[in-house]
């Protein structure tokens, strides 16, 4: 029996729990397009512009690697809440949008190397009597369905404890217009798209100093596709050592602060 079994697992190409051979890239490459799932209202990672257009500093890298691929980049917008569906069933061939690296989502997600540092913070508005994270016991605070911020909630039991209540909103973006019209008194967000909002709405919104904790995004892709992986991060690299990084994050976050390479 046991000879039998070697016999049809040679025969099958040594395939295992990883799903068999890693074809990732040469199906990319053969194909000639490359999916991008996003959340397209997550800004300045995706976001639609006034024209309808999906932009932003995740989509502008996707597309030069793309580029320097030679295959074309189609761009996805995905119900966050589904990312890991979307992607294991093949709608998509990456999750690339602000996608934060955590133990948990590495059991069904293989990640790049981080590209870039970010942090769950506290946004209010600007006449608020909230200065700590003590301030917003008894208080209503709103985020974003199944991302990082839930988790970074989870995180601070005390904090979740004493909260009056958390609201869960299908993006951040509904989340802050909640906030601007006293239906919350904070929003749990991430520090990239907090300053962001904050900087193009115009709206007396600020962060508190305390923050519930650093984290760092990177690109997900299917456990079996480290060729793809690889290529993408590979071009990342090559990227950011001839300065394209640079000006992409300097477009739309306002600097230099890629860590890809650093």
């Amino acid at each position: 029996m046991c000879v039998l079994f070697a016999a049809i697992f040679f025969a099958c190409g040594g395939q295992g729990a990883s799903g068999g051979p890693d074809n990732s890239l040469a199906k990319i490459m053969e194909g000639q397009k490359l999916v991008m799932g996003l959340d397209d209202s997550f800004p300045p990672m995706g976001f639609r512009s006034e024209s309808n257009e999906i932009v932003g500093y995740d989509v502008d890298l996707a597309k030069e690697v793309a580029k320097r691929m030679g295959v074309e980049l189609v761009l996805q917008p995905i119900e966050w809440t589904a990312k890991e569906q979307e992607l294991n069933t093949n709608q998509i061939d990456c999750i690339w949008n602000g996608f934060t690296i955590t133990d948990e989502r590495k059991q069904n997600v293989l990640f790049t190397p981080p590209y870039l540092r970010n942090a769950q913070v506290i946004v209010v508005k600007e006449n608020s009597q909230v200065r700590t994270l003590a301030d917003l016991t008894g208080k209503t605070v709103g985020t974003q369905a199944s991302s990082a911020s839930i988790k970074a909630i989870d995180k601070v039991p005390q904090f979740k404890t004493n909260l009056k209540d958390i609201i869960q909103y299908k993006d951040f973006l509904m989340a802050l217009m909640d906030l601007d019209a006293d239906g919350i008194d904070a929003v749990v967000i991430d520090l990239v798209v907090a300053k962001d909002n904050i900087d193009r709405s115009g709206k007396p919104f600020r962060m508190i100093t305390e923050t519930l904790g650093d984290e760092e995004f990177g690109i997900g892709f299917r456990l079996n596709d480290k060729a793809l992986a690889d290529k993408v991060w590979d071009t990342l690299l090559e990227m950011a050592a001839d300065g394209t990084v640079a000006g992409i994050a300097t477009q739309w976050l306002g600097g230099d602060f890629s860590i890809i390479g650093k």
